[in-house]
């Protein structure tokens, strides 16, 4: 299995011989946000280090479409939503929501939550388990349910 920073490696040779502008475009910023990054913690990137690179960027995309649309730039919300797409395929499969449900309740059970103060541990060992598979909102939602009964 290659490591996500081989799979960016070489995508961006394959972007770059096909002249494919989005996908290039893309990967050369997130290539060097990840140099960026490396310099900063002094350390090889992980996987998880570029998963949280992934995870920014995208939520970059998003509010960057969202003000377009709301602003009327239908070029612009396009062009973000070209990107918001191709760092999106870099991201694993997101959990459905009764994964997401089943997961709560494991970790509940596990870290033996008793009521919404516990949520912290909950939320912890959910992102230890499935770092970048989740929406955090919809997660923070079901743990509260969760807790709550």
């Amino acid at each position: 299995m290659t490591t996500l920073q081989g799979r960016i490696e070489s995508d961006y040779i394959v972007a770059y011989k096909a002249k494919d502008t989005v996908r290039l475009a893309v990967l050369r910023h997130l290539k060097t946000a990840a140099k960026n990054r490396g310099v900063e913690v002094l350390r090889p990137l992980t996987d998880d280090d570029y998963l949280e690179l992934l995870s920014r960027q995208i939520k970059q995309r998003r509010e960057s479409l969202e003000q377009y649309e709301k602003h009327g730039r239908p070029e612009l919300a396009a062009i973000e939503s070209a990107e918001l797409a191709v760092l999106l395929g870099y991201m694993p499969a997101p959990l459905t929501d009764a994964e997401l449900a089943q997961a709560v309740d494991r970790f509940a059970i596990e870290t033996g939550a008793q009521g919404p103060k516990d949520m912290g541990k909950v939320m912890q060992a959910l992102t230890l388990a499935y770092k970048g598979r989740y929406d955090g909102n919809k997660a923070s939602e079901a743990v509260r349910a969760r807790l709550s009964s």
